[in-house]
């Protein structure tokens, strides 16, 4: 006998071209009890659907189960959110952003306030006369040499 066209859909099979029919052809070939040897190692393949279909049957009580688990009795409500929940992560992440400024700033105080006191002479050496020359009075005093002049001739006028 002569297997060539079972060969063939076996190729079509192989390279995913066989229509539906075609299937159920080859299906119903393997069913048979004569099968040459070369082709021997399909039949399982192919009659496994049908083996497989008598075995594994699910219940009738199965359905039952399953839909009784998936309703739900209570009707799903729906939560309303505010503009001001909305916004709470930006009210968050400002917060965060003060307290870092605010204290970035305390810092910087407290570390120039350390500076200045250094500095800074205390008011009970400011209130006490210095001694000696004062080196501001001859710096800060300018003469001027005509004005100088000038009323050095007035003078001598009057006189």
């Amino acid at each position: 006998m002569d297997y060539k066209y079972i060969e063939q859909l076996l190729e079509r099979y192989w390279r995913c071209e066989t229509s539906l029919q075609e299937e159920e052809i080859l299906r119903m070939f393997f069913s048979q009890e004569d099968i040459p040897a070369a082709l021997l190692p399909y039949r399982h393949l192919f009659i496994y659907e049908q083996n497989e279909k008598a075995v594994d049957v699910l219940g009738d009580d199965f359905d039952q189960k399953v839909l009784g688990l998936i309703r739900e009795d209570e009707p799903v409500k729906a939560r309303v959110i505010t503009m001001r929940h909305r916004l709470m992560p930006l009210f968050k992440a400002a917060a965060v952003v003060a307290i870092f400024l605010t204290l970035g700033n305390a810092m910087q105080v407290a570390f120039s306030d350390g500076d200045v006191r250094q500095v800074t002479p205390s008011t009970a050496a400011v209130d006490r006369p210095q001694e000696g020359p004062s080196v501001a009075k001859a710096d800060s005093v300018k003469s001027d040499t005509l004005q100088h002049k000038i009323q050095s001739t007035v003078s001598t006028i009057t006189k």
